[in-house]
């Protein structure tokens, strides 16, 4: 027995090699083009995303890298891509026969005993195995399968568009919590400089107090205000420890782990393509945005499932085929020994399956698929419209974003001075002390604001090319 079934382990264990080996490659070309990184396009090879302890300091592109490959949103887009490509391979599967084999391998024993007639007696024990390969293989559908593959290819599509939105909602994401981080560093700068002129100050005044030349609210004053900055400087460096750590979660890293970022800058370049006119930029995004191509997508895989519902209520035709062998003895009658034999069965032919009623469920699951394809309609209006909007909210952040900037060196410019000229005049003892905490009030709040001039026109301007679905790696080479 046991030789007889050696073979049949054999083939089983073949049979099983091929189904695996079968899942380590593209037979139908369905996932030729999945993309190779969680991040797409913008880094198409997977030695572009980052690994190991970030450097220091932490550059934007770098930041944006591990964002894109790691993060949990962008693996996830990337896990429905590969999904929404294994369903077109399934679609198309359908186009091709299916083959059913089984087998059975049995000890049977039978025997029967006839009262009174021991001669009529009987009693075998045998060996007995079968062996069965069905082939069925669908002809023509009226059109259910190519819908089926339409449809699955849109998903696709719309995965993809998917992806590519969340990669760039992310880009920008990742982006503003860098820039807000690098503002937060440079408010705990200001701060601690704040902090650094209200200790000068002090002394000065209580120097004055001391010499009987000024009075004792002098100092008092001072005391206050430079007690004020060291809780401004706690309040700063609470800011950024939060910032920096929000920065750690967008690239899948403990909000703990220390970071350290380059100073904001007074770089500002104004780029061409920020000039064109709002209305064709609205325009251009209600086209291209990848939100957008994702809806459109939807909408033809809607349109294709409705011809897909109606085609399965249509007859099909396909091609049948049976094959069957065993080995079970025959015998002529009772009490008749049996023989070893072998028996055959086949069969091909051509089969038409016509569906002739269904209880009105197809009809309505036709009813179904056309308001979902309503929804997807719908879906794609609110799709455009929703992008229209946000480059046109972008695109206003630019223009303030970029008046702050200019305001913002010339406000910092004048308090300067102006703390310049307060300073001098107490320590010469022609002006008061009220005079010079204002005026360290006023560049505090200068330095603050030109920090976050500056942080909030770079967010802006990627936000700006984030809404037009522009967003690239070369958007960030300036920070490198």
């Amino acid at each position: 027995m046991n030789a007889r079934r050696i073979p049949l382990t054999l083939i089983l264990a073949g049979l099983w090699g091929l189904v695996q080996d079968a899942q380590a490659f593209d037979p139908l070309r369905a996932e030729q083009h999945l993309p190779a990184t969680p991040a797409g396009a913008l880094i198409p090879d997977i030695a572009g995303c980052r690994a190991g302890p970030p450097v220091s300091p932490l550059l934007l592109g770098e930041a944006v890298e591990r964002a894109l490959c790691v993060n949990p949103k962008t693996r996830q887009a990337w896990a429905d891509v590969k999904a929404q490509a294994a369903g077109v391979g399934t679609a198309r599967a359908g186009y091709l026969p299916t083959v059913n084999g089984t087998g059975q391998y049995v000890r049977d024993g039978a025997r029967t005993d006839v009262t009174r007639h021991p001669n009529l007696s009987s009693a075998t024990l045998a060996n007995v195995g079968t062996g069965n390969v069905a082939l069925n293989w669908v002809l023509y559908d009226f059109g259910a399968r190519s819908a089926a593959v339409s449809s699955a290819s849109a998903l696709l599509a719309a995965a993809q568009s998917t992806q590519d939105a969340t990669v760039q909602s992310l880009f920008v994401t990742t982006a503003k919590d860098y820039y807000t981080a690098q503002a937060s560093a440079g408010a705990l700068v200001a701060a601690r400089d704040v902090e650094a002129m209200a200790a000068n100050s002090l002394r000065a005044a209580s120097g004055r107090v001391d010499k009987g030349v000024a009075p004792i609210s002098d100092a008092l004053q001072a005391q206050t205000a430079y007690t004020q900055a060291v809780l401004n400087r706690a309040k700063a460096d609470g800011q950024w420890q939060t910032a920096v750590g929000t920065l750690a979660a967008d690239m899948n890293l403990s909000p703990d782990v220390p970071l350290t970022l380059p100073g904001v800058g007074d770089e500002v370049r104004t780029d061409a393509q920020f000039t064109q006119a709002v209305g064709e930029l609205i325009e251009g995004a209600r086209q291209a945005h990848p939100s957008v191509m994702a809806a459109e997508a939807q909408v033809d895989a809607a349109a294709a499932r409705v011809d897909q519902t109606r085609a399965e209520g249509m007859p099909s035709l396909g091609l049948v085929s049976r094959y069957s062998l065993n080995n079970q003895p025959a015998t002529l009658g009772l009490g008749v020994p049996s023989f070893p034999a072998t028996g055959r069965d086949w069969y091909v032919g051509i089969q038409l399956t016509i569906p002739l009623f269904e209880g009105f469920g197809r009809l309505y699951r036709i009813h179904q698929a056309q308001a979902q394809l309503e929804r997807e309609h719908d879906g794609l209006d609110a799709a455009r419209q929703q992008v229209g909007l946000e480059v046109w909210s972008s695109y206003q952040a630019v223009r303030t974003a970029t008046d702050s900037v200019k305001y913002s060196a010339t406000l910092l410019d004048t308090a300067q001075q102006s703390f310049n000229a307060a300073e001098h005049r107490y320590q010469a003892g022609v002006g008061n002390i009220l005079e010079l905490l204002n005026a360290q009030t006023a560049l505090a709040n200068a330095k603050q604001q030109r920090v976050q001039a500056l942080a909030d026109w770079k967010a802006t301007r990627l936000r700006l090319a984030g809404s037009l679905g522009r967003l690239g790696m070369n958007n960030v080479q300036v920070e490198r």
